[in-house]
């Protein structure tokens, strides 16, 4: 009786894994080298900040089209803020000045939401994504790189769209490769 109650409190959620998991995927492939090298992401702090804030923002886009799938997606956002504050830790920043840098990162998380959803509606210019991509991945609407982004970014969307909702849900993305995408 009692190793059924006391497993009952250790017994793992599956969308605590399912969220962890996409979360991680997203990371990946935000670290991807193409994304730097062919792409002209920027490879600093703030730039990788910026493509994980993009890819998991993809994922749970795909995510709120299914019903049942909206606790995955927090579990999700809770491992990436969960992660942001592990590593300020690792970089040495001090406990009181944590949960603001926290915050903040998840106040322009949702700006970042707010502004890609709107570039992404169906009757939104094409150049709004544009736009949106140069001002948050490169700090200008007219950035070089912002058009071949755009065009990743579409294409990644569909491909996620295209892929199982159960799968997604339960865990499972697959990024294509860079090449299939621009």
């Amino acid at each position: 009786m009692f190793k059924s109650l006391f497993s009952a409190f250790f017994k793992k959620s599956p969308s605590l894994e399912a969220g962890r998991a996409l979360y991680a995927a997203a990371v990946d492939q935000a670290r991807s080298a193409p994304l730097y090298e062919q792409l002209g992401a920027e490879d600093t702090v703030e730039g990788r900040f910026e493509q994980v804030a993009l890819h998991v923002y993809l994922v749970m886009r795909r995510l709120k089209t299914e019903p049942g799938a909206r606790e995955v997606s927090q579990c999700m956002f809770d491992a990436m803020f969960q992660n942001m504050d592990d590593s300020l830790r690792e970089m040495g920043v001090g406990d009181d000045a944590v949960g603001k840098k926290v915050r903040k990162m998840a106040e322009s998380f949702h700006g970042r939401i707010a502004a890609y959803e709107d570039a992404l509606a169906p009757d939104a210019p094409d150049d709004d994504l544009v736009r949106a991509l140069g001002r948050n991945l490169f700090e200008n609407e007219q950035a070089p790189a912002a058009p071949k982004f755009a065009k990743y970014v579409r294409s990644l969307d569909a491909a996620l769209h295209a892929q199982p909702h159960a799968r997604i849900a339960g865990g499972i993305v697959l990024f294509p490769p860079l090449e299939e995408l621009i």
